[in-house]
């Protein structure tokens, strides 16, 4: 084993030699808690059991196994594999659970000669909050939230796939096409800049891209092919690097599928969509642990606009995955996602008043654009022997961007107009790998975790020009990039006692920007380069005070990157700003079928360094400090009728900066959700839903206004036989709403001087879509 380790660091750091000055500290560093961990001693194991989806024969990562009258819990890992150790000879009783399955009990012959093994497959069934586990060894306890929203209300379309963080909550506004605007503990995130996404382990957000930081679109997701969200909030992960500051969120899609299926739906606003899932192996595959199936989505959508947007969309997905010997998981995957679309882009307050256009209307009519993805990934798993397990993964995403837009109308260009395109082509490469290993140190359980990477984004033509209704004028901005993340990290996960888990860990990045500018002046030279690293730490405990009542702290320093355009140039501010947070948390259940979560945080941001894609400038905005408190709760009111609400209050501030304008723009302060669920086994589901958005500040001195909304949405859906009768409805109330709005300094055409006030995207009227599912 020690061979292993010495083979992985000489790889790594050979990959990264040109970040081998500052990882061989860190790689010291492993290198000696790693020693330690092979020095300790091993569990004796008594129960090695595997948790399965009878309908799939897929493992079922996340079970909780209880060893019934004892204080000991289990939870599987990704090979549905549990275990218990040091217990004494006997009979023991285990309760296998899983939200949306049948639970199940075994009786198992414990005997100091061999482990006792034990296999379960678990029905599908209803959901059941009474069988929700809290422990200190759940050490996110924000996934149990999310897995039970999945089974409460299964993702309906591709902007509900973040909706499901509670607090998140975002706007649309350029016809559909582009990716959303996220808000999220006190942030504008734009499109990415503080939280890091993930789908299947592939990187969402894009560095250096040519509309901004950490954009992340999320349109080449089916949302029917999600399985899992696993997310949380803060600095708090070792595994999560570039972007985890607000948060991080890792959408999982299903290794396998229940049955086929083929999905027609239809809606206002000439709004059509078609699903297709099919299985490709037959009875016998699915038996030896072999599955394969093919998705596609298609979607056309005129949109609610004056103007239709053509959206046009197109999704496949094909995912394979296999389990060899029971030591070997393999998970590969093709992915393809098209989309193109037209927008009607942000109008002045003042143009609707004067009645030059209604609220739906448009001042440019060219804008809108198009973006490509293609995915191709794989992964092998491997469990080693004494608890041991090794991961490896690779991933190559080829990208091309191209956008039309217009914020400031007449502002600079009273002639041809203030229309800009933004472009880019890029192809990223990547790699991370993970070795797990359980061990016993001074008599205790420790989890080890230690993690390498490497990311590489090739991006060619990324461009800002000037255009007049999609024909070009000038080039402001062109260049190429090329900027590399390597990063390794270490994570210990300590549990003192069976109330008590401490987890300790270290993470390294390193970065390398390249910027070759295709329009080089005297001020600005025609190649460009630099580097930096960043080291955070992380320090989390979990406490058990009873079976139904768990305490946690975490604290984490985590950063995001700036644009590679920015961080080469010689008068650059910070190139990997650092966040410092902390979460003081509690996770407890008042009765059997009532699940609360709440915590209360802070969040210090050293530098919100911005690269502003919309005009090709940097603003610095500076020293930022958020303070908030998140509660979310569950209730199984009865067998069949659910209730959740989701509580978010963030007081975001700027530091250091004149009294009265220390306002952050767009920072959400107050945001719910929450609604009511029926359902009934295998016939009916329905749900009542809302999303409140307080009044915020639109400006840094709260001169303007951000209007709030109150949302009510609604679904319905009737299975009988093999066919499901669905109905949804967005906006029931028909609110007049605001969904995208900024502080814009704009001038529209035979205006004499510009105007700086509120310009918006008009949320969705009143929308119903009706669907029907043939399932086989």
């Amino acid at each position: 084993m020690k061979h292993f380790y010495q083979g992985l660091a000489k790889s790594f750091l050979k990959a990264t030699c040109p970040f081998k000055k500052n990882l061989l500290p860190i790689s010291i560093v492993i290198s000696f808690f790693l020693c330690g961990a092979l020095s300790a001693s091993a569990h004796k194991i008594s129960i090695k059991g595997a948790v399965y989806g009878k309908n799939t024969n897929t493992p079922l990562a996340g079970a909780t196994v209880k060893l019934v009258n004892t204080p000991k819990i289990s939870t599987t890992d990704n090979f549905g594999v549990y275990i218990f150790t040091d217990l004494a000879d006997g009979p023991y009783e285990l309760q296998i659970s899983y939200l949306g399955y049948e639970q199940s009990r075994a009786s198992v012959e414990v005997s100091s000669s061999s482990p006792a093994k034990v296999v379960t497959h678990l029905e599908p069934g209803n959901l059941q909050l009474s069988e929700i586990a809290v422990s200190a060894a759940q050490e996110k306890p924000l996934n149990i939230i999310s897995a039970v929203d999945l089974q409460m209300r299964p993702i309906q379309n591709s902007q509900e796939i973040l909706r499901f963080i509670p607090g998140l909550v975002m706007a649309q506004h350029a016809g559909g096409g582009k990716a959303e605007q996220i808000f999220l503990r006190g942030f504008d995130i734009d499109h990415g800049t503080d939280i890091n996404l993930t789908a299947d382990g592939m990187p969402v957000n894009m560095v250096s891209h040519a509309h901004g930081q950490g954009y992340s679109d999320l349109h080449f997701l089916i949302p029917e092919t999600i399985q899992a969200v696993d997310f949380g909030k803060g600095p708090y992960q070792a595994n999560k690097g570039n972007f985890a500051t607000a948060g991080y969120a890792d959408f999982r899609t299903r290794p396998a599928l229940d049955k086929n299926s083929i999905k027609l739906e239809a809606g206002r606003f000439d709004n059509y969509r078609a699903v297709g899932m099919f299985n490709l192996l037959g009875p016998a595959a699915r038996q030896n642990h072999q599955n394969a199936y093919v998705a596609a989505e298609y979607l056309f959508s005129n949109g609610y606009f004056d103007l239709p947007q053509n959206l046009d969309r197109f999704n496949v997905l094909g995912r394979y995955q296999g389990i060899i010997n029971d030591k070997t998981i393999i998970n590969a995957s093709l992915s393809a996602f098209r989309s193109n679309w037209g927008a009607s882009g942000q109008i002045p307050e003042r143009a609707v008043k004067q009645g030059l256009i209604n609220r739906f209307g448009a001042i440019d009519s060219s804008e809108g654009g198009n973006t490509a993805r293609y995915n191709a990934t794989i992964s092998l798993e491997r469990m080693l022997a004494h608890e041991a397990t090794i991961k490896n993964q690779v991933y190559l995403i080829k990208y091309d961007f191209d956008l039309y837009s217009n914020f400031t109308l007449f502002l600079n260009d009273p002639i041809h107009g203030d229309e800009i395109r933004q472009r880019e082509s890029r192809t990223i490469y990547g790699y991370q790998g993970n070795y797990e290993k359980e061990f016993t140190f001074l008599g205790k359980p420790v989890r080890s975790d230690v993690g390498i990477g490497l990311r590489y984004d090739d991006v060619n033509g990324s461009e800002l020009s000037r255009t007049q209704n999609r024909t070009y004028l000038s080039t402001a901005q062109k260049g190429n990039t090329n900027e590399a993340n390597a990063f390794a990290y270490l994570s210990e996960t300590w549990e003192l006692s069976p109330r008590l888990t401490v987890n300790a860990a270290l993470r390294f990045d390193q970065f390398y920007f390249r910027y070759q500018n295709l329009l080089p002046t005297d001020t600005l030279s025609a190649l460009l380069k630099t580097q930096r690293h960043r080291l955070s730490p992380k320090f989390n405990i979990t406490y058990a005070v009873s079976p139904s009542v768990q305490l946690y702290l975490n604290t984490g320093q985590g950063f995001h990157s700036n644009d590679a355009r920015v961080s080469v140039l010689p008068n650059h501010r910070e190139i990997l700003p650092k966040a410092t947070g902390a979460d003081l948390g509690i996770t407890f259940k008042p009765f059997n079928r009532l699940f609360i979560n709440g915590a209360l945080w802070f969040l210090d941001l050293e530098q919100e360094f911005v690269y502003v894609g919309d005009e090709g400038v940097v603003e610095p905005s500076g020293k930022t400090r958020r303070f908030g408190v998140d509660v979310s709760a569950r209730y199984q009111l009865t067998d069949n009728l659910f209730a959740d609400a989701d509580v978010n209050l963030a007081k975001p501030r700027a530091r250091n900066t004149e009294a009265g304008a220390y306002y952050i723009p767009l920072a959400p302060t107050t945001t719910s959700t929450g609604g009511f669920t029926y359902q009934t086994p295998n016939k009916f589901r329905g749900s009542l839903r809302y999303r409140y958005v307080a009044d915020r500040a639109a400006n840094e001195d709260y001169s303007l206004t951000a209007s709030g909304y109150f949302l009510l949405d609604a679904v319905a859906a009737y299975t009988f036989k093999k066919l499901e009768f669905k109905i949804s409805a967005e906006n029931l109330l028909n609110q007049k709403w605001k969904e995208a709005q900024f502080e814009t300094e704009s001038q529209l055409r035979g205006e004499a001087e510009p105007v700086t006030e509120i310009n918006f995207t008009p949320g969705t009227p009143f929308f119903i879509k009706a669907g029907i599912t043939y399932s086989f």
